[in-house]
Formats: structure tokens, sequence, C-alpha cells
């Protein structure tokens, strides 16, 4: 089982390229960045964590710039979104930035997504119908796989619609940059299922290990082979006996939290869990 790890980049974090450097170091598997582009005031929606709602959301960079900083000093490990709120960036110039990262990270780019829990956030961004988000977010990656893989690509939906067109570049890996779609069960899976590339529960809200049977059987239903559904449990406890569960179950990645904290204090947790990683195997 492949271990990555996420943190939340800020301004008052260790920088993204020092931390893609200590995580290749480390012979770490990956690295996701999560996004949110800000947080309206007052807050109405509640945190799906429970509670108040960590600094962190507010504070945190720009995922595909922080990555393209971690690509330019890397060579191997994957870089990836966890996640990119797809139902607030416009498709077409998503397709480019996702194209152009993986471009520039020879093929390294892992495209995490999820529709969102921030409802006027993402009304600030002109999605005010929020329970059909998900519709939203669908046609979206559609739209987006259109444009990566067709050399003149148009696309006519409900909310995406456009004409031929040329754009470039076009990623690297084929046809595209796996789209792993982040939720819960059973109807994150079922969406990672009908339009993604594999499914990213978040392993410290769901027993990630218990639900592999019903993910795998909902995979082959659905008339897809469940070795080609990875499953990447996300941010689920840094212990040694969950992750070797979580391996014997069948999860192809676990990704660890690290705190949006300095080197001093990450550097260290860094090496805990690549210890965590050889222990696991």
């Amino acid at each position: 089982m492949k271990i990555g790890v996420m943190m939340f980049a800020t301004d008052y974090s260790i920088a993204p390229h020092e931390l893609a450097v200590a995580v290749e170091e480390r012979g770490l598997d990956s690295l996701w960045f999560p996004e949110h582009s800000h947080i309206p005031l007052p807050r109405v929606s509640p945190w799906p964590g429970g509670g108040e709602l960590p600094k962190m959301y507010y504070d945190v960079m720009d995922p595909f710039v922080a990555l393209a900083s971690a690509a330019s000093v890397t060579s191997r490990i994957g870089l990836a979104t966890g996640i990119c709120l797809v139902v607030q960036r416009d498709p077409i110039q998503l397709a480019k930035e996702v194209a152009t990262l993986d471009r520039i990270s020879g093929g390294r780019f892992l495209f995490g997504v999820g529709a969102g829990w921030n409802a006027e956030e993402m009304a600030d961004h002109g999605t005010t119908d929020f329970r059909g988000r998900f519709g939203l977010m669908a046609e979206r990656i559609e739209a987006m796989k259109t444009i990566w893989t067709s050399t003149k690509p148009e696309y006519h939906g409900e909310h995406v619609d456009f004409g031929p067109m040329m754009t470039w570049p076009k990623p690297v890996q084929a046809p595209h940059p796996p789209v792993i779609v982040g939720g819960g069960f059973p109807h994150a899976a079922r969406r990672a299922i009908a339009f993604g590339d594999g499914w990213m529960p978040i392993g410290g809200r769901l027993d990630v290990i218990d639900l592999m049977p019903r993910f795998r059987q909902m995979v082959a239903e659905a008339g897809r082979e469940p070795d080609d559904m990875p499953v990447t449990s996300f941010s689920p406890p840094a212990d040694a006996d969950i992750l070797a569960r979580s391996r014997d179950a069948g999860v192809d990645q676990a990704v660890l939290a690290l705190p949006p904290e300095p080197a001093d204090t990450v550097l260290p947790l860094l090496d805990d869990y690549a210890r965590l990683a050889a222990g696991v195997g």
C-alpha cells in the first residue's frame, strides 16, 4: 500500500516546495493539497468535521500553484489535489491547469475532486443550486475529459456548453490523469464508479476497511473491474495496525494528514510517517 501525505499549505506552514522535497527524500509516495478559495462571513454551512472551522481553511494556498512549485523540485512522487472544488472552477480553464501540471510534472498529477460542503463559498462563484452541485460536477468532469482527449473538443450539456475548439497542452497520462472522487459512502462511491478512476473516502470519518467488500461489489455490479477502481483512504489515523488492516483489505493508498506548521514541527512527523510506511510495506 502506498503512503502519501496532505497538508493545508499556508503562509505560516512549511513551504510547498520544501515539503515536497522532504516527502520525496523519505520515500513516501504522494503529496496532496486541498483548496478553498475563501470562507464567506458570517459562516452558515456546518463543517462536516464538526465544531469550529479550523483556521487553515481560511488561509490555504491555491493547490495548483503550490503543486507546480512541488513539481519543479521533485521527480518521483505523485502530486495531487485533495480535493479540487470542481463546482467553483471554470471547466475549460481547469482542464488547461490540470493538463499543464501533468505536463510539467512528467505525468505525476492525481486529480482528486469533490463537490464541496460550503454552500456560501459556492454561491460566490455562481453555483447557487447547492443540491444540484453533483450533477454540475459530473458534467464538468465529462467536459474536461473531452478537452483532454480530443483534438477539436466540443461539449453540449445542461450545465456546460461549448462548440469545437483547439486547446493545448494535452496531459502526459493517457487518456488523462486519474480522476479520484472524494466523499462518503454510498453516494460518493457511486459517483466514483460512474465517472471516476478511483474513490477517496475520508478515513477519519468512515470505516473504510469494513466498506471495502461492499464497494468492490458495487464496482462489479456496475460492470467495472474492482481492481481498476483503487481506493485512497484520506486522512486516516496514523496508526500502524489500522494501516496494515487497510492494506490487507485492499486499500491502494493512505494519505496521512500533516498540520500546517513550520518545518521544525512537520519534518519529525514526516520521519514518523516514513517509519510507518516502511512497516506497512
